[in-house]
C-alpha cells in the first residue's frame, strides 16, 4: 500500500548507548565496557535492543501523532554496534475497522548503511 518515509539516523555512539544504559537501568557490561564485550567473542559493546526499538518508535511519532498509536510490537534480528548507521522504513499494508475506529495497519524496519536487518516488526494506528 502506503510508503512512509524512510528516516535516517545518526550514526549509533558509545555514548549513546552509555546514556541508554543509564536511562534505562540495564548496566549490563555488554552494553559499556569493550573489553568485557570483547572477552565474550563481541567485537565491540553492542545497543540494547530496547534502544533500537526506541529509534523506532521515535520514527512511528514523526509518521504519526502520538496519540494516535494503538499497537506496536517488533521481533530483534541482528546485533547494533557503535558506528553503525541505522535507517527506519515503514509500509501501510492495510486498513481494517475496529470498535468503530478505522485503523491502518503497518511493517516497520529497522536496517543499518549495509541492509543487514536489525528489528522488524508491526504497529497499528487510527486513520484521521
Amino acid at each position: 500500500m502506503n510508503d512512509l518515509q524512510v528516516i535516517e539516523k545518526d550514526n549509533i555512539s558509545h555514548t549513546q548507548i552509555v546514556k541508554y544504559a543509564g536511562a534505562s537501568g540495564d548496566f549490563n557490561p555488554i552494553h559499556t565496557v569493550v573489553p568485557i564485550a570483547k572477552s565474550v567473542g563481541l567485537p565491540d559493546v553492542i545497543a540494547h535492543g530496547m534502544l533500537v526499538m526506541g529509534l523506532a518508535g521515535d520514527a512511528l511519532t514523526q509518521w504519526f501523532p502520538r496519540k494516535d498509536l494503538r499497537k506496536f510490537k517488533v521481533r530483534f534480528s541482528k546485533m547494533t554496534f557503535p558506528g553503525e548507521k541505522l535507517s527506519i522504513s515503514g509500509k501501510i499494508v492495510e486498513e481494517k475497522n475496529e470498535d468503530g475506529e478505522t485503523i491502518m495497519c503497518g511493517k516497520i524496519l529497522v536496517q543499518n548503511e549495509n541492509e543487514e536487518l536489525k528489528l522488524k516488526g508491526d504497529f497499528e494506528v487510527l486513520k484521521n
